[in-house]
């Protein structure tokens, strides 16, 4: 199973954003290895995709979740989500992906406005036939965030995207990403779109935040 974060490294992300989503996902890293434990028979390979005014691999070659060490990333630049989801689509051809293999995760993670022609990113994924098979998470950071570009990413109205704004919520939302998309991918389907079929159990909790909460 392939889960391949896709992470906005934008200047809109600087400071305690970038902190908080580097924290999150570094802390996650064990419970998805659990998660992994308890599907022994299905191996978890992790890589990770940064954008910015380029999108770049920042964990290029698929590893095993046991093997995985988080790399903290940097800010720098604009919001070219579209060069990132066109990357992403290269690496859901067959090959390099295998013939026969469970369901991938992507996820996706940003807090801006896509300045490119995004689009044309999704519709290359969407082309893809593991592309539509996959199951799809977006969260969203800050009030301020797109979530609308999010919502078309999902391609499904009753997935929710999942909103971050606040440490506290970005780490509940990173957790949940990480274990249950994760759970949800091990399941077998029959045909079509993978995100169109995980019905009520692939529901996340709603991320509730205390008035004591720091907010961004």
């Amino acid at each position: 199973m392939h889960f391949i974060w896709i992470l906005d490294c934008s200047y809109s992300m600087l400071g305690e954003k970038i902190g908080t989503l580097n924290y999150a996902i570094r802390e996650a890293i064990p419970e998805m290895q659990s998660v992994a434990h308890d599907n022994a028979s299905a191996q978890l390979l992790i890589r990770v995709l940064t954008f910015s005014s380029t999108a770049q691999w920042h964990q290029a070659a698929p590893v095993p979740v046991d093997d995985f060490t988080w790399q903290d990333i940097q800010v720098d630049g604009g919001t070219n989500l579209g060069a990132a989801l066109s990357l992403v689509a290269r690496e859901l051809e067959t090959p390099p992906m295998p013939q026969r293999a469970l369901k991938p995760v992507l996820c996706l993670v940003s807090d801006g406005q896509p300045l490119d022609e995004w689009r044309d990113g999704l519709k290359a994924i969407d082309a893809t036939p593991w592309g539509k098979k996959a199951v799809r998470v977006a969260i969203a950071i800050g009030a301020d965030a797109d979530r609308g570009v999010l919502q078309e990413f999902l391609g499904n109205p009753e997935l929710p995207v999942l909103d971050a704004n606040s440490p506290k919520q970005l780490a509940a939302a990173i957790r949940w990403a990480s274990t249950a998309a994760v759970k949800a991918a091990s399941q077998p389907v029959a045909g079509g779109a993978a995100t169109k079929q995980l019905g009520p159990a692939f529901a996340p909790p709603k991320l509730q935040d205390h008035d004591d909460d720091d907010v961004w």
